[in-house]
């Protein structure tokens, strides 16, 4: 018995088994999952509660970007001291704003009420030509008495609705007052201690993570400033040549000065759509108070300067801010009106302009290969085609 060989134990074909792993869960882990979820959740209702204060902070922050290229530049030109700068650049805007209400408000009443009074004339004359020229009766409601009471009416209605939105101050009462000068104060604060305020975020962070954020926030001081300061002055051109060409061709100094804001405004501040919205409004008034030929001319005017702006003047003036693609600049539009409105349709295009700066300086790129010949390839090509055509000779 002692010298029968015992069989050897076959191996597993796949060795030994897998150790097993055993997580043990304790309940001071337990507490703080539980914990962290409901500080979570306790932020995000926070965050709710407060998102009129933060959308307020976000804007303040955008205009504080906005202001404080020229503070800077009255600093270190005058030796201001930044309170005192801002505090300029307030009063400054505040006269302006001021000087365009007592300007706009009388002017826009009497645009609404010369619609008004020539409203019957128009439809007339609209009516007997689309019947004389396609033998088809337009209905026209009510006298042309009533059609004008009735149009000069709803135009004036609508003047005071729209500035009142502008403005805010008469119309949406005591909220709109307080968000102001909320924002207001917000940006005071934000503009006059910048450079404290931005070491003070810096210095949270480590020196790699502060030349990223620093040049970000210098970058986006220039985008945003840039920006504002480029289009306020093509507004101011493009206004100017719109009143003058609009008061030479006999239009009412109460009627242009409106048009010629309006068409300023929105066609350097709207983009794509905004050229064709801001040229067209001023161009169809001026046709039927004044005339075919005056409306031509200001057609005219709208076609030239267009391209003066396209190829000469937005390239000069904007050639060291932000450059933005038309499909670019209307989709951020798009977007920020629909998450803030009007503002974030304004603040969109400089964010936007902002993120493609960091992208084209912080993304990694390489070198396009695609569709391009590569010169090796291309001269192995060449030599084998010659060694051929020697060959055949």
């Amino acid at each position: 018995m002692d010298n029968v060989d015992t069989p050897p134990v076959a191996e597993k074909p796949f060795g030994d088994p897998a150790p097993k792993f055993h997580i043990a869960i304790g309940w001071q882990t337990i507490w703080k999952v539980i914990a962290a979820i409901l500080v979570t959740l306790l932020a995000l209702w926070a965050a709710g509660e407060m998102a009129n204060l933060l959308s307020m902070l976000a804007i303040s922050f955008f205009f504080s970007l906005a202001l404080q290229p020229a503070v800077m530049w009255l600093v270190d030109r005058y030796e201001w001291k930044r309170g005192a700068a801002v505090g300029v650049i307030y009063l400054a805007g505040f006269v302006a704003s001021a000087l365009m209400i007592v300007v706009l408000i009388p002017a826009i009443a009497q645009l609404a009420s010369g619609i008004g009074d020539k409203g019957a004339v128009w439809l007339t004359d609209a009516s007997l030509w689309v019947e004389d020229t396609f033998n088809v009766e337009i209905w026209t409601p009510g006298t042309g008495e009533e059609i004008a009471q009735g149009t000069e009416d709803a135009l004036l209605n609508w003047a005071k609705g729209a500035f009142g939105n502008l403005i805010g101050v008469a119309t949406t009462g005591i909220g709109l007052i307080f968000n102001l000068a909320t924002i207001a104060m917000f940006t005071f604060y934000f503009t006059a201690d910048a450079p404290r305020f931005q070491r003070s975020v810096l210095s949270h962070m480590s020196p790699a993570n502060q030349q990223r954020v620093g040049w970000t926030w210098d970058e986006a001081i220039r985008q945003t400033g840039g920006y504002f300061y480029s289009r306020m002055l093509l507004m101011l051109i493009n206004g100017t040549g719109f009143f003058f060409t609009m008061v030479l061709v006999g239009m009412p100094i109460g009627f242009a000065i409106p048009l010629a804001l309006f068409g300023a405004f929105v066609s350097v501040f709207i983009p794509a759509i905004g050229t064709y919205i801001g040229g067209a409004v001023p161009v169809l008034l001026t046709l039927v108070i004044q005339g075919f030929t005056a409306g031509l001319i200001v057609l005219g005017y709208v076609l030239v300067y267009q391209q003066i702006e396209n190829y000469w003047l937005s390239p000069k003036i904007s050639s060291k801010t932000m450059t933005l693609n038309g499909a670019v600049a209307f989709g951020a539009a798009l977007a920020g009106g629909a998450i803030a409105g009007p503002m974030g349709a304004f603040v969109a295009l400089p964010v936007a302009a902002l993120i493609i700066s960091l992208t084209s300086n912080f993304a990694k790129s390489y070198e396009v290969v695609y569709g391009v010949e590569d010169p090796r390839v291309t001269a192995e090509h060449e030599a084998e085609a010659a060694t051929e055509a020697r060959e055949t000779d």
